[in-house]
Order: structure tokens, then C-alpha cells, then sequence
């Protein structure tokens, strides 16, 4: 048994061994007079109209990033980027509200890791465009490449022209806008989140999508396993309606001609038949 004066040395450091009562976490949360709580402890105070300028043409992307960083720690929230080149990883890891202008095309995996950030490239981006972005706006002016926002949690990413296969592979949230075309496999294993492509799409569309809704104005290749189509509702119109005039987009024949489709849940018993899959295997 503890000893009475190392029960109270532990009350004062907040450890106890009896057994916890009462309510739950959620029961004690309050949105109403908690906004601070929202930012981010660590958020950096910036100025949007305190603008800065970099030209990239001789700067390598680390070196592009680190001032980027240098800026905004002295509280420019505005920056605008010249010259990109085309070079790979850059305007990668912000987790910070910013709003960055890249004048010209990024390489691959531009605008990765992203939590936070306004983002616009006026030209084209090479592929993982956005991967893992948790919040925050990118907006691409031209094309993209494959696995465009692969694996994003939130947040809003727009390719205005066509995209590559892959794109949304592993979505976990936020909404992923095509103004053009998608490639292959577009929505793979999708768990969460909305797509919207206004043009056609390639083959195996929503591939083993666990959840989440895309919605397609173009042609349709064909549907991977496990994807189906489903009723339009007039909230799935007064929401793409309401999202795609954000970026000055429209359906081509208006929203209310889209097809949407979601998953049928089929897999959802993976985990019941993985036993005997290892039998087999076995």
C-alpha cells in the first residue's frame, strides 16, 4: 500500500490510481466561446497586406521554402514567387494561415503537407500536387499530374484543367475539384471526403472506395468494384452549386445533370473475410 505522503505527491503531480467516474470528454465540450481554441497554439501572427516578393530562378526549393519561412516569421502574410522553374517540393509544409502566389509551374510534390495556407499557382503542377494537406485552399490554374491530393485530410484543392490517374488515392477529407478530365483510378480507396470533376473520367473509377461521394459531370470510363451510383438530392445540388462558384466553375450541363457516386460497401466485411484469405494464403 502507498504510503500517505506519496499519495499526496502524486495527487499534486495529477496522478491517482482510483478508478475514474462521471462524464465523458464530449459531455464537457462547448463550441460557444471557444474560437481561440481553434488556432493552433504555435500559429504565427501574420499581416496579409504586409506583401513580400522572392525570385526563385536562382534559388533551389530548400532555399525557396526556408525564406518563405524567414518572411513569414516576420510577420509577411502575402508572398509572391517568381520564377518556380518547375522545381519539385516547393511551398511544402505550412502550417500556417499564408497566402503564397506561385507565378509560373511547380514539379512534383508542390504544396504538400499544407495546414493552413491560400495557395495559387497560375501554371501546371507535376504530380502529388497537395498530398496530405490538412486545411487551407490550392488552386491550380492549368493541369496536374497524377496522385493529386493523395491522402488530403481538408481543405479545398482545385486543378482548373485535367489531372492525372490516381488523383484523390487514400482521400480522407476536404474536397478535391477537376475542372478537366481525371485519369485512371481516380478516387482509390477513397474513405472520405467529396470529389467533383467536370469533365471525363478514365477507368476504374472510386476503385474500392470505403466512403466519400464524387460527383461527375463528363463521361464516365466505367466504375471500379465496390463503386455505385446514387440518387442526386437537392442538398448535393445547393452544395456543388454553392462550391463550384467559388472558383468560377460550372457543370457543363448544370449540376442537377451530374452523376454521383459513392461506395456500396461491399467491402465493408473485408475484415470479417481477411481470416480466411490467410487460411488460403496459409
Amino acid at each position: 500500500m502507498a504510503r500517505v505522503e506519496d499519495q499526496h505527491k502524486s495527487q499534486e503531480m495529477g496522478l491517482h490510481d482510483e478508478q475514474l467516474t462521471g462524464r465523458t470528454q464530449q459531455m464537457y465540450f462547448r463550441v460557444e466561446g471557444e474560437e481561440e481554441r481553434f488556432q493552433k497554439p504555435f500559429d504565427i501572427e501574420v499581416d496579409f497586406d504586409k506583401k513580400a516578393e522572392i525570385d526563385a530562378e536562382n534559388l533551389s526549393a530548400t532555399e525557396v521554402n526556408r525564406e518563405i519561412k524567414r518572411l513569414m516569421m516576420d510577420g509577411y502574410g502575402t508572398i509572391n514567387i517568381k520564377n518556380p522553374g518547375a522545381k519539385h517540393s516547393m511551398g511544402v509544409g505550412f502550417l500556417n494561415r499564408l497566402n503564397l502566389n506561385f507565378e509560373g509551374s511547380l514539379g512534383y510534390f508542390g504544396c504538400g503537407l499544407l495546414d493552413g495556407p491560400n495557395v495559387n499557382v497560375t501554371g501546371r503542377v507535376g504530380w502529388s500536387c497537395g498530398e496530405n494537406m490538412m486545411s487551407g485552399r490550392v488552386v491550380i490554374e492549368k493541369n496536374a499530374g497524377s496522385t493529386f491530393g493523395a491522402a488530403m485530410r481538408g481543405g479545398d484543392l482545385v486543378a482548373k484543367g485535367s489531372v492525372g490517374s490516381r488523383t484523390g488515392i487514400d482521400q480522407k477529407g476536404g474536397t478535391i475539384i477537376v475542372g478537366g478530365d481525371a485519369g485512371a483510378f481516380t478516387g482509390f480507396m477513397m474513405q472520405r471526403g467529396r470529389m467533383i470533376i467536370l469533365g471525363d473520367t478514365g477507368k476504374n473509377l472510386g476503385d474500392t472506395m470505403y466512403d466519400g461521394l464524387i460527383y461527375v459531370a463528363g463521361k464516365i470510363k466505367d466504375l471500379g468494384v465496390d463503386c455505385v451510383e446514387t440518387e442526386m438530392t437537392d442538398l448535393d445540388k445547393h452544395w456543388l452549386q454553392n462550391k463550384l462558384s467559388q472558383y468560377g466553375l460550372e457543370a457543363p450541363n448544370g449540376v442537377e445533370n451530374m452523376t454521383k457516386l459513392t461506395s456500396g460497401k461491399k467491402l465493408w466485411n473485408y475484415d470479417n473475410l481477411e481470416p480466411t484469405e490467410k487460411k488460403l494464403i496459409l
